[in-house]
């Protein structure tokens, strides 16, 4: 059975805990706040965005996205081992990007180009970072089904609240070359509003901070046992995920 190591703050204790077993992990250590200076954005990287970009608008270009996967070997790749393992299970084999689009569904096809954008972005970041921002990004979605409130779309809201770290890039950089609704915006640029109680929910379950759990969970009309049912779920969906 797995074990979770909370309270975890300096790199040093995650690297002790990960050294005795531990497999999951909570704490500061992995939402520590870094400081971004502006710098021009490398061209690999802006295609990552782009893929981001294009899968934010409310109306799916199938052509554009086609496009953004063809032009990036790594992702066309990852997108077809995906399809094609077995958390699917197809019974033919996809072979072409269009076919897979099209198996995928607009749903899916946002869900799938970002989450493999954050992998792609992070991959020479630490891990535990990027598996990070799966967590959250899976958290926040899970968290918007139990509410039914309507919200905008929180899986990406969640993903991208590490983003500035996993690119080394000020958020408002990031956000300025995405189309994101005002709220998700605002809270990422560290404002208030609607959203920011579900985003200070994220931060207080992946810290431990049970007390702020409870708390914020109340506000947003949940059981503190559902967003800890969310969260777990949200930890393994994602450690499936990057490891296909």
């Amino acid at each position: 059975m797995p074990y979770l190591a909370e309270k975890v703050e300096t790199r040093e204790e995650f690297l002790s805990a990960r050294k005795a077993g531990f497999v999951y992990f909570q704490g500061y250590f992995f939402r520590r706040p870094e400081v971004m200076h502006a710098r021009e954005i490398p061209a690999n990287t802006m295609n990552y965005l782009r893929m981001l970009q294009a899968v934010s608008r409310p109306e799916l270009n199938v052509r554009e996205i086609e496009n953004v996967i063809k032009s990036e070997a790594s992702l066309c790749y990852r997108l077809l081992r995906y399809l094609n393992s077995a958390m699917f299970g197809f019974s033919s084999e996809i072979h072409s990007v269009r076919h897979a689009l099209a198996i995928l569904g607009e749903c899916e096809v946002r869900r799938w180009v970002r989450l493999v954008a954050a992998l792609g972005a992070g991959q020479n970041r630490s891990s535990e970072l990027v598996l990070s921002a799966l967590i959250r990004a899976r958290f926040c979605e899970q968290l918007s089904a139990k509410m039914g409130r309507g919200d905008p779309d929180l899986f990406l809201l969640g993903l991208l609240s590490l983003m500035d770290a996993i690119l080394e890039t000020p958020m408002a950089q990031i956000v300025d070359n995405l189309s994101l609704d005002r709220e998700a915006r605002t809270v990422l640029l560290g404002g208030s509003g609607r959203l920011r109680p579900v985003y200070d929910l994220m931060l207080a379950q992946e810290a431990g901070d049970w007390q702020n759990c409870s708390r914020l969970a109340g506000e947003l009309n949940l059981h503190e046992s559902q967003t800890a049912d969310c969260y777990w779920q949200a930890v393994q969906w994602a450690r499936e995920v990057s490891a296909i």
